[in-house]
């Protein structure tokens, strides 16, 4: 594996926004990782303008889990199997 390789392999496809009592955050977060997905976690709570973003792509609403993938596009509270599936597609 090319060294330019290895860097975008790592490089998180996605950033998950969350809370810290979302239940479904943390179901979904710990099925990712064990899944060896790898992501950017941001509590919406702590990180300031992060909820506007959350709730740009939520119709006003701050719902959590949403994942906000490299391109640009955005999931709420999506199956494990989705994010697999954006991911694949993403990595061509």
């Amino acid at each position: 594996m090319a060294e330019t390789d290895a860097v975008t392999s790592t490089t998180p496809a996605v950033t998950m926004y969350t809370t810290t009592w979302c239940g479904y955050c943390k179901r979904l977060k710990r099925m990712m990782q064990d899944d060896g997905i790898n992501f950017v976690e941001v509590d919406i709570e702590q990180t300031p303008g992060t909820a506007e973003i959350v709730e740009k792509v939520n119709n006003g609403n701050q719902t959590v889990p949403t994942l906000v993938f490299s391109d640009g596009s955005a999931m709420t509270n999506p199956s494990l199997a989705k994010v697999k599936e954006k991911l694949a597609a993403l990595a061509g």
